[in-house]
């Protein structure tokens, strides 16, 4: 369909930009739509970041959070993010990349694709990991007849919340460098600039998702039995996270299927004979 936009009309006297486009620009415009069911696969991984930094803070503060005498900040537990991406990031560079060269016989080791792969993934069994916590932590403040009291800390140590901020963090050191290296790598050479705010976009409208989320669970579970009320410990947090894990799982299986019919831009236009810079000619 896009083809015809480079195919000159004899009823149209002089062409122009605005009525016969170059086969460069309909290849460029081709990229573009191919990329954009990866663009739109990958934003649920923000959505499940975005709960590390709300509803994961907000169950740190009914938590024991002491080391001593020290009391932790409950928002200084983000600071697992950056520890997780501290060791993620060479263990992938010195272990899993040489192995995946070897395994996968792919110079640079696991594919931009692959990468984003590897972080959705692991966005699922951070809220796994998130539901079950969080499951041990009621029952935690039941036992000890906390329930009711909001403002009370659960005998339970905050460091119960590690996993799922390591796993996320994790996550999104495959994801961010994945999602990063694939657009910049597929992006049309005219359009290298767009590559960057099409990855930012993902990350913005993640967070935008799971505002929308939060909306929609507070009208449907209503005021009787709601999941997120202002008391955690009243709450069912743990089926939100179920929700994103299952959510997350769907976007996992349809990224997988996009991914697999991807062909990456340069062995698609090498296969078709295309040299973007050199493809100034019209059909």
């Amino acid at each position: 369909f896009l083809d015809r936009a480079a195919i000159k009309d004899p009823s149209v006297p002089k062409a122009n930009k605005w009525n016969l486009a170059t086969l460069t620009d309909v290849e460029e415009v081709k990229l573009v739509v191919r990329m954009l069911p990866i663009w739109a696969t990958t934003i649920i991984f923000w959505t499940v970041y975005a709960q590390m930094t709300t509803f994961s803070v907000s169950q740190a503060t009914t938590m024991d959070r002491h080391i001593g005498t020290f009391q932790i900040p409950p928002a200084s537990l983000t600071v697992f993010f950056v520890g997780s991406i501290l060791l993620t990031v060479p263990i992938y560079d010195r272990i899993i990349a040489p192995i995946a060269r070897k395994v996968l016989k792919n110079p640079q080791g696991l594919t931009p694709l692959q990468r984003i792969g590897v972080g959705l993934v692991l966005s699922i069994i951070a809220m796994i990991a998130a539901a079950l916590t969080e499951i041990k932590r009621l029952r935690s403040a039941s036992s000890h007849g906390l329930t009711n009291d909001p403002s009370a800390q659960i005998p339970m140590s905050v460091f119960w919340l590690i996993p799922q901020f390591l796993l996320v963090g994790a996550g999104e050191a495959f994801t961010y460098i994945g999602q990063l290296d694939f657009f910049l790598r597929e992006c049309p050479k005219g359009m290298k600039t767009m590559s960057t705010g099409l990855f930012l976009s993902t990350l913005s409208l993640g967070f935008f998702v799971s505002s929308v989320l939060v909306t929609i669970v507070h009208k449907v579970t209503g005021t009787k039995h709601p999941w997120l009320p202002d008391n955690l410990n009243q709450g069912s947090l743990y089926d939100f996270y179920w929700l994103l894990a299952i959510l997350s799982y769907l976007n996992l299986v349809i990224y997988l299927v996009f991914a697999r019919w991807y062909v990456y831009k340069d062995k698609r236009l090498a296969d078709e004979g295309i040299e973007l810079e050199k493809a100034e000619a019209t059909f």
